[in-house]
This record gives C-alpha cells, sequence and structure tokens, in this order.
C-alpha cells in the first residue's frame, strides 16, 4: 500500500501551523515566563500585616521604636534569552517590594522567644521554612500561595533584631511612581 502524498492546501495548512507552533516557541524561549500583575497597595497591605506581626511577636518593650519601616520596591529584570540581551538592565514595569525594620540591643533570651512567636505562627499558616541560620540566629518562611517571604534575624554583636517582608517581583498597572506613593510608610501599633 502506497501513501498517499497530501494536497497542495493541505502541506500549506501543515506549514502554517507549524510556522505559528515555532513563533510562539520562540517567543517563549525570548521573553520567559511573564511576571504575575500585582496590585501595589495590596502587596503593601500584605507586608505590613506580616511585619506588624512580627512586631508584636518580638515582645519589646513597650515605647521601643524600630529602625526604618518604608515599603520599598526592588529592581526586576527580563526573564527568557532577553535578559542576555539586557544584563543589568531592569524593567520598569516590574518591581518587588520589601518592608524591612530593625531594633538594636535586643537580648539573644529576648530575640529567641520572639522568633519562636513568628517562626510558630507561619508555620501553623501553611508558610514552608526555606533557610535556617541565616544570621547568628534567624530563619526564612515562604507563604505557596503569593511567593512572599518573612526573614527575622538576630546578629549578636549589635544585638539586632531585623524583620524583613518581601513580595516578589510583577507587572505594576501603568503610572505607579515608587517614588511619590504616600501608602508605603508603616509604623508599628502598639
Amino acid at each position: 500500500m502506497r501513501l498517499r502524498r497530501p494536497s497542495r492546501p493541505v502541506r500549506r495548512a501543515l506549514l502554517a501551523t507549524a510556522a505559528a507552533g515555532l513563533a510562539v516557541l520562540a517567543a517563549a524561549v525570548w521573553f520567559g515566563r511573564p511576571y504575575p500583575a500585582v496590585d501595589p497597595e495590596a502587596a503593601a497591605a500584605r507586608l505590613k500585616t506580616e511585619a506588624g506581626r512580627a512586631y508584636d511577636e518580638a515582645g519589646l518593650p513597650p515605647g521601643t521604636a524600630p529602625l526604618a519601616g518604608r515599603v520599598e520596591t526592588g529592581s526586576c529584570y527580563h526573564r527568557g534569552l532577553r535578559s542576555l540581551a539586557h544584563i543589568d538592565e531592569s524593567r520598569r514595569d516590574v518591581h518587588s517590594f520589601v518592608l524591612r525594620w530593625e531594633v538594636r540591643g535586643v537580648s539573644a533570651a529576648a530575640a529567641g522567644a520572639g522568633q519562636d512567636r513568628t517562626r510558630a505562627r507561619l508555620a501553623a499558616a501553611g508558610w514552608r521554612l526555606t533557610s535556617e541560620n541565616v544570621s547568628d540566629r534567624g530563619f526564612r518562611f515562604e507563604d505557596p500561595a503569593s511567593g512572599d517571604t518573612v526573614s527575622v534575624d538576630w546578629y549578636e554583636p549589635t544585638g539586632t533584631y531585623e524583620v524583613r517582608a518581601y513580595a516578589p517581583c510583577g507587572r505594576v498597572p501603568d503610572g505607579f511612581d515608587a517614588y511619590a506613593w504616600p501608602s508605603a510608610e508603616w509604623h508599628p501599633e502598639r
């Protein structure tokens, strides 16, 4: 039995389909996985909530004010092979977010107790431990649903207790200005 060669219209359709598939594949390899859209206000609210919980769990003496306390944006870069053409060129439409605070002069015992409270809460909420002993005594947890992370560290030489709440890179709305963003300010509620 001899196979028949497809007709010219069928061959053209097959070639067009193959060309379209290759174009889609090439675009995926060049651009990489797209960043998800992110609402800066929602990201800031999540980070402020986590930073506030960690502040409460730290059990610091009344009136102890942390240093820093502002949601900052971070740089994010191109993905896929396009990143090779744009090395060290951050994207203007994609940002990560971080809220960091620290208090100095915290004893090892107080730091350990605060860290234990935060660790227990995050583990009970289903967050995943991603690293330990980041500092003299520290850890990092990640929320599997959002990719957000919370790090709580303590540095012995200065007794610095540091908390970092981080939201991964996401595509921000057009017109977002990280420098004129009043809701980025954070102050612990006590």
